[in-house]
């Protein structure tokens, strides 16, 4: 069924919103200003709300229907989430505020730091990325600088599989760096044959997603982690598809250098409708320092704690430590 524009609903002079009487002294618009051939359609409120639910009603949604891509604008959110992420200490909070006042958030980011250490096995986490890409690109950022840093400002290649993430190789690119695609096997794993021939002192990374986008776990990562290692390389793990790995193995442990998390498909970071997204950034302890910042830095007792003798209190609930940002 096809729904008409909301042009062919317009009606001249009909209006959907009555203005309350002037309260102060009228004004007169700027004559160059004003048109008459603004085109805008004329609408009651009804016709609005009902055109635009009906558009509303056509989406395929997972509220709706199975979607199995897993595609992060499409995942299950628990409705609780949603709701816990509407409460008004998050919804009301302003990232200008002074830390003073945001303490509880703080301490709830460090908490979260610290989780997303040990479920990904790295040293140092950072919540500043603000989606699953912004997270790829601070990584490959992170690459570069590391190498930089050691004096391989050579090193520009990424490798990326032919089952990587679609964002992969655009992320690159943004970075200012040339990629090289790396092909599968017959059995859907990376080619460590063609892995092996593409790695030299040019290259800056792998980006590798696993499980991939075939939806299969590389049985060789153990091999691709040594391979890539090997040449003086980093290895690099998306997060996309972390919720096949989440408390069954820590990506860390299998020589992951670093890897950014998908909270919004992972874990419960509401995303519908597409935003806003989260991808934090774990790292090993060669390139914790290179993080993002600020980092939520440890609990901090209230009688050392700057943002305590700002705001005067001597007592924070419900504990006695505050957070403060680095």
């Amino acid at each position: 069924m096809t729904e008409p524009t909301v042009y062919e609903f317009s009606v001249p002079g009909r209006s959907g919103v009555t203005l309350a009487p002037l309260d102060v002294p009228a004004a007169e618009l700027p004559a160059d200003l004003l048109r008459d051939d603004n085109g805008l359609p004329e609408l009651s409120q009804l016709d609005v709300v009902r055109h635009f639910l009906r558009l509303s009603q056509r989406n395929w949604g997972i509220d709706s229907g199975f979607y199995p891509l897993g595609s992060c604008t499409m995942k299950y959110n628990p409705k609780i989430a949603d709701e816990v992420a509407r409460l008004p200490g998050f919804a009301e909070g302003h990232p200008l505020q002074a830390p003073a006042t945001m303490q509880g958030s703080l301490a709830l980011m460090h908490r979260l730091q610290e989780w997303l250490k040990e479920i990904g096995g790295f040293v140092a986490v950072s919540l500043q990325p603000a989606a699953g890409a912004h997270g790829e690109l601070g990584a490959l950022l992170m690459m570069r600088a590391y190498h930089a840093d050691r004096g391989e400002a050579r090193r520009r290649v990424v490798l990326i599989p032919d089952s990587a993430h679609g964002t992969n190789p655009a992320s690159s690119a943004m970075a200012g760096l040339t990629t090289l695609e790396i092909p599968s096997d017959a059995r859907g794993n990376l080619d460590l044959a063609a892995l092996r021939a593409a790695c030299n002192e040019s290259v800056l990374g792998l980006m590798l997603t696993n499980p991939n986008t075939l939806g299969l776990f590389d049985e060789n990562i153990g091999e691709i982690a040594r391979i890539v290692h090997g040449c003086g390389a980093l290895l690099y793990g998306d997060g996309a598809n972390m919720n096949a790995l989440t408390g069954i193995v820590r990506p860390g442990e299998l020589g992951i250098d670093l890897m950014h998390y998908n909270l919004h498909k992972t874990f419960a970071t509401p995303h519908g409708g597409g935003g806003p997204g989260s991808g934090p950034l774990g790292a090993s302890a060669a390139l914790a320092d290179y993080l993002p910042g600020p980092v939520s830095s440890a609990p901090t007792p209230i009688s050392r704690c700057m943002a305590a003798r700002a705001c005067g209190r001597t007592r924070c609930t419900p504990c006695s430590t505050r957070t403060t940002s680095a």
